[in-house]
This record gives C-alpha cells, structure tokens and sequence, in this order.
C-alpha cells in the first residue's frame, strides 16, 4: 500500500513532571498539544498523559514508559511521537532508537507548524533562522541513518519527498545563521523606513494566545481578509490595516503572530523584527479567548513574552479585549479580573460584532489620555491649518463659525505638541496644559 498520501500517524505524549509547577492544568496542556498536532493535520491514532517521578537524563521518561511506547509503535503502526516537553539532542535520539518511531519535543512541533504557516519572504527567512539555531546542536552524525527530507511545507521533522537531508556541518548552518541575520536586519531597516513614513499615525497593535480570535477581530475591525481558521498559529505574517475611530480619527492596527506557553527562546528571537510593531505601538490591543476555561494562564503567558520583549503596562497603554463573550453567559464573567494593569477592558465578540464599537471608543480614550487638549482659532482662509488638525489631532468639537472663522477644540499627542504649538502660536486661547 502507498502510505505517502496518507496523513502521518501521530502519538501524543504529556509528560505530568512531579514537582514542575505550570500556571495551566494538565488537561489544557493536554488540549493544547492536540491542537498544536492537529494544526499541521496529523492522524492522532492517542493522546496520554504521563506520569513522570523523575526525569531520566537518557529518555526523560522512564523505562517502563518508553517500553509501552515501543509496543504502542509497533501496534497501532505510528510514524512520529511528540512528546510535550523540550527534550536534549540525547534524550531524543534514545527514544527514536528505543521506539523506533522518529520523535518530535514541543519547539520542534512549534518550528515544523511555523514552517508550514510562512507566507511571506520575511517569515520564511524568519522560522529558517530559528530552525537552525534549534538544529546546531542536534545535527550529528549518529542522525545520519534518519529519513531527513522535506515537502513542501515544513522544516523536515516529520519527512516527505522532494528535499534533501539538512546539511549537519555545522560551519555551513553558522554561515547560512549569519547569512539570514544579515537578511533580517535589512528587513527590519525597511520596517523602520515604512513605520517613519507613518509616524503620524499611531499604532495598535493586537496581540494574544493562539486561537484567541485576534485575526477575526482583526477582520471585523478593518474589513481585511486575513487568514482565520480555528487553529493554533493561523496567523504568522504581521499585517497593518487603517482604522478609522468614531470621532473620525486614523489609526494603524496591526495584526501580529499569536503566543503560546513556552514558546521557543529562538522564535521570540527570530521574530523580534515583526513585533516591533509591538515595540511601537501607542496602544496595545490584548485578545483574551475569555470563554476558554486556561484563559488566566494564557494572558500571563502573554504577558511574559510581551515583558521579554521590554513592553508593559507602565510603557504602554494595554486594552484587554474579552473576545468571545457570545460563548460564555454574563455572569460568568463577574469576578474575572484583568491580567495586568490596563487602560481599559471591552467585552466583545468577532463574530457578532458585540463590542466593537466600545473597542474603538476605548482606543480613542487611550490615546486621549496621552495627549493635551487645547483650543485654537482657524480663520476660514486657513485650509491647510484645518487640514492639519484633522491629520495630526483628534477633533472633540467645533464651534459655530464667525466671520473671523472657526474655534476647535482639539486634543494633541505628544509627538505633535511641538509642531502645533509652533504652527498656531498666538492663536490658541486655553488649554489643559
């Protein structure tokens, strides 16, 4: 029989460590990595957890377990085990020997679905460069004997015809390590080109946990067209959209990778010049899936990363979106609280388009909060004064005309105090300042 159009068989394995403490229970960890196998549509033939007393230097599991695994293997004809753990290069190349079944740890599974979601030339560039920081340490010759080629997504874990074996000389992966660092940094040279271009624009920027329905929100808002399927890493690319706010102010929103638990340190890494947008950002978007039961964990998780990239509160202005509040009932939502110090919480639905509205009402709040209110005259012979105030301000009122033309009420950023106080000195009668 050809088995090669057949989806890959998959055994799953949660290692339930005496001792390690984790913010999620051992059911949502379990559900997580179901998710994470089925998000690059593997065949799970089971999903166990596994008690695990000590862990073992050579396997991580004991050897009761690994024996059971190697019958498991052999019964129910399974490819490739993943085990929901980082394993070492020693731990790993033991239990392909033991089970005869090739083994995937976490990170690997996280890079191999990344593989798969990389759309643009940016974020092939990206996974590559964390593959092979994850691979320079395991790239050895007692590997040789693997089936080590790729198809066409992926990053040749899990096999498949058309590619050829990862080169396991590790001057050749250093070289190509450099090669795509010096790639990056003229991305991220470019970046800052386009994001200076628009810095009059303010920058929000959505993130959350995986499959929290950033991307669908993301949609509704901006009536854009990105990918959004109930799987986990659905979204890789970042994408910025224009959002207008209701008092007819624009702003940037943008769309970012979504985190998960113990996401990869070279991933973070490899990705910091994508979420720069979050760096960036005036006003940071936090999507809660808040009818998920691990949701408490899931925004620290966030949180961790956000804090590992150096955003926080006290730097940013952070607005939690309970998304999906169409799937819990109101009162369920009495005693939640907010997962860090916010500048606001909107409950809300991408699907219903619950919310929305007190979403965009709740950035133009943040961004409000940051700036000074003035009041300034504009004779009606000053178009291009008009013009700039509708660009570089917010508009709280406008008073009736009079022959010598029109009073604003307006509110300025920071970034652009100076540049009004200097176009309408003379001209502003009263500010908050």
């Amino acid at each position: 029989m050809d088995r090669r159009s057949q989806q890959t068989r998959a055994g799953l394995v949660v290692p339930d460590v005496r001792g390690h403490t984790s913010q999620h229970s051992i059911e949502a960890r379990k559900a997580e990595f179901e998710g994470l196998a089925h998000a690059i549509h593997l065949d799970v033939a089971f999903s166990e957890i596994i008690k695990v007393r000590e862990v073992k230097p050579a396997t991580f599991i004991g050897g009761g377990h690994t024996e059971n695994l190697a019958a498991r293997v052999k019964a129910e004809d399974i490819d490739i085990l993943l085990i929901d753990v980082s394993l070492t290069a020693i731990q790993q190349r033991n239990l392909e020997k033991e089970t005869g079944a090739k083994v995937l740890d976490r990170t690997a599974l996280i890079l191999e679905i990344f593989g798969e979601r990389a759309a643009t030339r940016e974020g092939v560039l990206q996974v590559e460069l964390a593959h092979l920081n994850y691979q320079k340490g395991r790239l050895v010759r007692s590997w040789t004997h693997l089936e080590r080629q790729r198809g066409s997504g992926g990053y040749g874990f899990m096999g498949g015809p058309g590619e050829t074996q990862i080169e396991s000389d590790r001057r050749q992966i250093t070289d190509r390590i450099v090669l795509l660092e010096d790639r990056l940094e003229k991305v991220k040279k470019t970046r800052a080109q386009q994001r200076q271009q628009r810095s009059d624009t303010p920058i929000v920027a959505l993130v959350g946990y995986t499959n929290a329905g950033k991307s669908s929100l993301f949609n509704t808002l901006t009536g854009a067209g990105v990918f959004a399927e109930d799987l986990l890493f659905a979204t890789l690319d970042t994408t910025v959209r224009k959002l207008e706010l209701p008092h007819g102010r624009e702003v940037v929103l943008s769309d970012t990778v979504g985190f998960v638990a113990d996401l990869p340190t070279d991933l973070v890494a490899a990705f910091r010049a994508t979420l720069e947008e979050v760096l960036d950002a005036d006003v940071i978007l936090h999507a809660r899936d808040i009818a998920n039961e691990d949701h408490a964990a899931q925004a620290q998780d966030v949180l961790k990363v956000l804090g590992d990239l150096g955003v926080s509160a006290e730097t940013t202005s952070i607005i939690e979106v309970w998304n999906k509040v169409d799937l819990v009932n109101e009162a369920d939502l009495v005693g939640i609280a907010p997962a860090s110090k916010v500048a606001g919480v909107v409950h809300a639905s991408a699907k219903t388009g619950q919310g929305l509205e007190d979403l965009k009402l709740a950035i133009e709040k943040a961004l409000g909060e940051k700036s000074r209110t003035y009041h300034v005259n504009v004779p009606h012979t000053a178009g291009a004064d008009i013009g700039w105030l509708h660009s570089h301000s917010e508009i709280v009122s406008r008073d009736e005309p009079t022959e010598q033309g029109s009073g604003f009420t307006v509110r300025v950023e920071p970034r652009h105090k100076a540049a009004f106080l200097e176009r309408f000195n003379g001209r502003i009668k009263s500010s908050d300042a």
